[in-house]
């Protein structure tokens, strides 16, 4: 569809339960990241919905394809996008909650909690603070960073004197994942395998497919946590199976629901913000510029490529009834915060379009938020400022290979290719 940015052109005839409000039910289809451009900024067909002039809940039809068919969703969701109602819904675990968020193996009539993601405070507190340990920054630095930093080298070499790089297929959807398996202890052959498995459940939109990937991928984790629980090493699937949790061992429903709930969330985020922060490098050549001469704003730079492509927008379900901006919302009712708009929020940042290597109190949504942030987001934050670093030290200006394709899904199915080339001295 055409989005013209005004809601008469988005509004849609459905029938919604009688609490939601004629004028607020619109096609929101365009801004969930389904929908591919060749813009240089991706996401800037959603941001007028942080408008002061648009209403504070929207409502979206169900999406008729997709897993919202294959669930069989078809009640539609409220929608919020300004920066101040996605930070309620985050962090407001009184009235909003997130148990059965992404949590696939229903499909297969699997019972287990993916965990910590889809369990609510106080029972959350647990598993969070039981795995935090493995993700802090001081793990990371010590555990971690050699091992990042030699794998993002030895990749950037085998690729410099090429002169070329198809940086999303060739290096960002191999870069993180092999960062990830080694910190689980998953075998390198299995590599393929698991982009297959991942790439089916969530991008198919097939339930047979996803149907064939989660038994595959399910089977294969509960015989590696079998296997560790024989022959523990120093890996953090060991670390999880041989634990304890309040002075106890883990049920094999806590086993699988977290080592799942990692494998789920470890193989395709990073790769998709590392296919559209070199995409936009490319098109802008003045950032590399900027980045490359100023190595110390690599940080803030990190942060603010974050900022403007928020990958995910997450949901969460209304735990009771209760008004919110003059609307009754009933228990049961699922939100969308859509973080493709909140990021672009005005009320919250300054000239929140444009890209600013160098943005102050840049807090935004794209790690999501409130207790259920993102587990992996200091180990996402130094691979990519680890890439960024080393990669300047190591290659010259880049740009899109004539004629590619540059189109992007501003969203988790970004961009497949993205073949870069530069001069080779």
């Amino acid at each position: 569809m055409t989005n013209t940015g005004t809601l008469d052109a988005i509004r849609v005839d459905f029938d919604a339960p009688d609490n939601v409000p004629k004028d607020r039910i619109v096609d929101l289809s365009f801004a969930m990241g389904s929908i591919p451009n060749d813009l240089v900024d991706p996401y800037e067909p959603s941001g007028w919905l942080a408008g002061a002039e648009i209403p504070r809940l929207l409502y979206n039809p169900p999406t008729m394809h997709g897993l919202g068919a294959i669930s069989g969703n078809r009640s539609g969701s409220w929608v919020v996008s300004h920066y101040e109602d996605i930070e309620r819904v985050y962090s407001d675990n009184e009235h909003f909650s997130n148990a059965g968020t992404a949590e696939f193996q229903r499909l297969i009539g699997e019972t287990f909690r993916s965990i910590p993601l889809a369990i609510d405070p106080p029972e959350h507190s647990k598993y969070r603070l039981y795995l935090m340990p493995y993700f802090s920054p001081a793990r990371i630095t010590r555990d971690l960073e050699p091992r990042i930093r030699r794998i993002c080298v030895e990749m950037i070499e085998e690729v410099a004197d090429k002169g070329e790089v198809d940086m999303a297929w060739d290096f960002a959807r191999v870069f993180p994942v092999r960062i990830f398996m080694g910190l689980m202890g998953f075998p390198d052959e299995k590599f393929a395998q698991f982009l297959d498995w991942e790439w089916d459940i969530l991008h198919s939109g097939s339930l047979e497919k996803m149907q064939a990937a989660l038994r595959g991928v399910l089977e294969y984790l509960r015989g590696f946590i079998a296997e560790k629980e024989r022959e523990p090493d120093e890996h953090l699937v060991s670390s999880i199976v041989h634990g304890k949790i309040e002075g106890r061992g883990l049920t094999e429903d806590e086993k699988i629901g977290m080592v799942w709930f990692l494998w789920l969330g470890g193989l395709d985020t990073v790769a998709a913000t590392i296919a559209q922060m070199y995409r936009r490098m490319a098109l802008q050549p003045e950032l590399q510029t900027r980045i490359r001469d100023n190595p110390e704003i690599i940080n803030p730079a990190v942060e603010e490529f974050l900022r403007t492509q928020p990958i995910l927008s997450s949901s969460r379900s209304a735990k009771m009834d209760f008004e919110w901006h003059g609307v009754q919302i009933r228990k049961g009712d699922t939100f969308q915060c859509l973080n493709p708009a909140g990021n672009f929020d005005p009320a919250r940042f300054e000239n929140p379009r444009e890209f600013d290597p160098e943005r102050k109190a840049n807090r935004h949504f794209t790690f999501v938020g409130g207790v259920h942030i993102c587990l992996g987001a200091h180990l996402a934050r130094r691979e990519l400022r680890i890439l960024l670093e080393e990669w300047f030290k190591r290659i010259p200006e880049f740009r899109v290979k004539p004629g590619a394709d540059t189109t992007v899904f501003p969203g988790l199915l970004s961009i497949r290719n993205l073949p870069l080339i530069w001069d080779v001295n």
